[in-house]
């Protein structure tokens, strides 16, 4: 059991019979009356996102979740077939079930997948991942006084976004899955 005055951001619990994510908390002790928690969280099955108020003694089941590591392998018309890394045991999920990764799925990359009464609720790409650029235009140096200017670019895996100048059509860059940015290029 978690009570309320536990809750911290990631914190995941049971509230209505569905599992729930903190996404923010804070603690309020008014001068006169008992402490409360307020909480914005995120219902993990609908995606919804809403804020609610606990008493600090109120207290909540924390959800039954698996956590598995699944490889992608292949996309077949709308679905999408994964391997179980410890049970090799392939499941097939389709497009809206991939919301959260559909801009970095990549095959043999390792995705990792939360169940909650065996059906998933949320997947998540690695936390960085090493992608080839099919399409950006060449950078025109000599317009900024910082060198800091950037420029589109288009990924392998559809996703564009901002690299420096001096990225190519053709180099594999790094990328931070968690706020789709740019951190490096990558020697080949």
């Amino acid at each position: 059991m978690i009570s309320a005055s536990e809750f911290r951001k990631g914190t995941k619990f049971l509230y209505q019979g569905a599992p729930h994510r903190v996404v923010a908390f804070q603690h309020v002790k008014p001068g006169k009356g008992g402490a409360f928690v307020r909480t914005k969280m995120k219902n993990l099955i609908s995606g919804s996102t809403y804020e609610e108020t606990f008493r600090v003694e109120d207290r909540f089941e924390e959800p039954d979740m698996e956590i598995c590591e699944m490889q992608f392998l292949y996309q077949d018309g709308n679905d999408y077939n994964f391997m179980n890394q410890e049970t090799f045991e392939q499941a097939t999920f389709n497009r809206d079930q991939l919301d959260a990764v559909i801009d970095y799925l990549k095959e043999q990359e390792v995705y990792v997948i939360t169940y909650f009464n065996e059906k998933p609720i949320d997947m998540s790409p690695p936390n960085f991942m090493n992608l080839v650029i099919t399409n950006t235009p060449p950078g025109v140096r000599g317009n900024t006084a910082q060198g800091g200017a950037t420029k589109p670019a288009t990924l392998e895996t559809g996703l564009t976004l901002q690299v420096p100048l001096f990225v190519n059509e053709g180099d594999v860059i790094k990328v931070d899955c968690r706020d789709a940015s740019y951190l490096e290029r990558v020697s080949k």
